[in-house]
């Protein structure tokens, strides 16, 4: 599985009793542990914009990684914490070259019963509340809700908090500095999130604010450089299953999808995405029988652009596990884009090029 912030969180935060070899150099750190995912499978696309190819894929249900994570108990209810964390491309042995930089993730900080607060790259706020909460694909296969969602996967340069309050409430806030020291405001970030967890039900709202360079200067109407990417996320566990559900406001000059989903706010492609858009998911992932799921999701994009390009995505699919770290799965997504329209089914590592896809594949962690 995907290791989330959220989830690192938790370990490194009910680790603060753990007892740890002697702090010198000839000693290693019990504390460290090294986890990671290998995922690949083959993706066959149609309705691309040249010629559709049959290829082999890495990372399809979850970006293939290697990462090394660990805490020292800095006293009985405090604890150093840190994540390092790179991709790899299982397909050609290579450094993930979908990323923008070589770590996925790496932050430092403390966690306590006060929560977390860690300091460096690290996932998005509205990311995490988009994957781990409403998408039953969980940002991965082809149905992953990145495809018509937009809103940033990582942010560099970060300070961020997070924290579980009493009686199941959570919040957490974030800001992120720019890199250049010039006038211009692109890369500057903030963001936050509240949630809540009562028995079967998850609620939790996020919003991330991005100032953009603009390179692009053919958007259709918007003159906007900042990305604002809101989402109210829930699933509710039932006795058949479980039921996903979002409403996502994005807004802004690359707000939207059609970009690496790695860096949002770089350059565009050819395409433009909406500027002001309205995005509702529903879904579920349903056992059909032991050890497999079925899973499916249905997203309408509503572009409140004069050029109204809305698009709709209709995605099934199911997981087998065969073991407690080994699962095959399959999916297949279809979109339908409205005039000129260029939104394209990806998978958890890449964009994708055409407006259907069928991905079969096998996923293993450690």
């Amino acid at each position: 599985m995907l290791k989330s912030f959220v989830t690192v969180v938790t370990v490194v935060t009910v680790a603060t009793s753990a007892v740890l070899a002697p702090s010198t150099a000839a000693h290693a750190q019990s504390g460290v542990t090294t986890y990671g995912v290998i995922d690949a499978g083959v993706v066959s696309q149609k309705g691309c914009a040249g010629s559709c190819t049959t290829t082999v894929g890495s990372g399809l249900a979850s970006e293939s990684h290697i990462g090394i994570q660990g805490s020292e108990p800095l006293g009985e209810t405090t604890a150093a914490v840190f994540a390092l964390e790179t991709g790899v491309r299982v397909d050609t042995g290579r450094a993930d070259e979908g990323q923008r930089n070589a770590l996925r993730q790496v932050w430092v900080g403390l966690a306590g019963e006060f929560g977390a607060l860690t300091v460096g790259r690290q996932y998005s706020l509205q990311y995490l509340a988009l994957t781990d909460v409403a998408d039953p694909f969980k940002g991965g296969m082809a149905g992953s809700a990145s495809n018509l969602i937009g809103g940033p996967r990582r942010v560099n340069n970060s300070v961020q908090y997070y924290g579980s309050l009493r009686r199941g409430l959570s919040a957490g806030a974030s800001y992120s500095f720019k890199e250049q020291v010039d006038t211009s405001p692109a890369g500057r970030a903030w963001g936050m999130t509240v949630g809540i967890e009562r028995g079967p039900l998850t609620v939790r709202a996020a919003h991330q604010n991005q100032s953009a360079v603009r390179v692009q200067f053919n958007s259709k109407t918007s003159n906007d450089a900042v990305a604002r990417n809101s989402i109210l996320a829930a699933n509710l566990r039932l006795g058949w299953g479980t039921a996903y559900a979002a409403y996502s406001l994005s807004r802004g000059w690359a707000g939207s999808p059609l970009f690496n989903p790695d860096n949002p706010y770089g350059a565009g492609i050819a395409r433009t995405a909406s500027s002001n858009s309205r995005d509702v998911l529903v879904g579920m992932a349903v056992p059909v029988a032991q050890n497999t799921t079925f899973l499916a999701s249905y997203i309408t994009k509503d572009d409140r652009d004069l050029a109204n390009q809305d698009a709709n995505q209709l995605a099934i699919g199911a997981s087998h596990a065969v073991s407690r770290r080994t699962d095959f799965y399959a999916a297949y997504s279809h979109i339908r884009n409205r005039n000129g329209a260029g939104y394209t089914v990806g998978n958890a590592s890449s964009r994708g090029s055409g407006n259907s896809a069928l991905n079969v594949g096998m996923r293993h962690s450690f």
